[in-house]
């Protein structure tokens, strides 16, 4: 496979790595990306792999609570300053009231729901023709909470992050700080406990990888090498898991301690950055003047 400066590029920004190590790990991995990235990390090149996907796509997403509906939605546009204007805002009023009104189970639901006798697919469609741009409804999430529970939000720059935490226990006040905890720190699960056994394995292989090839601990015995990949694990692990986290507001306590001081404990949270996972077109406005000059 032809291994493209894009594509290395792409792969040292997500690892961090040198441009001869990103071009041969993805010649030894056939230009898989995800391949590649472990592939790093196995060698002891890429300390971490960076879950959250390209950020690339403009627009906003959006976090909204109305008693106990919570809603947190991502609309995209193709420029930042689309993004900003006010016809792009006043539609993501209009989604955020019909969404938690309806409470849709999926994007295509909510595409479908009614808005002043069109769909909203058609009105997403309509402002696309208006603004100039092509806007389109990403995903959505609806999180239903009970009378005890209590909802924490929090927007990032205006909408380029958004989260919504559901606790049991606590107040308003503990709610919004885990909530700017999962928007800062990025946390991919609430503890070990609800992570997948797959995502383990998977982490815990990485581990084993980077001690075959660390030379320096090849005299160990088997026990030290066990206890060293369990302490790496756990290390990693820590990093993705929110109540293992160090509290942004206090480096000397962990989340689970400022969690058991206020009586509370996580249900369930959603984390939306724009763009995430989405490839952005790379542009290149001098070969497109040129273009145009030459008539090509």
């Amino acid at each position: 496979m032809n291994i493209t400066a894009s594509m290395v590029k792409e792969l040292r920004e997500k690892t961090g790595a040198g441009m001869m190590d990103c071009k041969k790990a993805l010649q030894e991995c056939d230009g898989d990306m995800e391949k590649a990235i472990d592939w790093l990390r196995e060698k002891g090149i890429a300390k971490a792999a960076k879950k959250s996907g390209r950020i690339a796509a403009e627009g906003l997403t959006r976090v909204a609570v109305e008693g106990n509906t919570g809603v947190v939605f991502e609309v995209n546009s193709e420029t930042d300053f689309v993004a900003k204007n006010d016809q792009f805002i006043e539609l993501l009023d209009t989604i955020q009231t019909v969404l938690l009104a309806a409470k849709p189970a999926d994007e295509a639901a909510a595409l479908a729901l009614d808005v002043n006798g069109d769909t909203l697919e058609t009105v997403i469609a309509n402002a696309t023709a208006t603004i100039g741009e092509r806007i389109s409804f990403r995903r959505v999430a609806v999180i239903e909470k009970s009378d005890d529970e209590t909802f924490g939000s929090y927007m990032h720059m205006g909408g380029k992050i958004s989260a919504l935490v559901v606790l049991k226990g606590g107040n308003a006040e503990v709610a919004k700080d885990i909530a700017m905890q999962v928007a800062s720190m990025a946390p991919q699960y609430i503890s070990r406990d609800h992570m997948p056994q797959d995502f383990i394995d998977h982490e815990k292989s990485i581990q084993l990888e980077i001690l075959k090839n660390d030379e320096s601990l090849n005299s160990k015995p088997e026990n030290v090498l066990k206890g060293i990949v369990e302490g790496r694990l756990s290390k990693s692990l820590q990093d993705v898991s929110l109540i293992d986290q160090v509290f942004f507001k206090n480096p000397d306590q962990k989340v689970a301690q400022f969690l058991k001081e206020a009586n509370a404990e996580v249900v369930t949270f959603v984390r939306y950055v724009v763009g995430e996972g989405i490839e952005k077109r790379e542009e290149n406005f001098a070969e497109e003047v040129m273009s145009q000059i030459s008539g090509k």
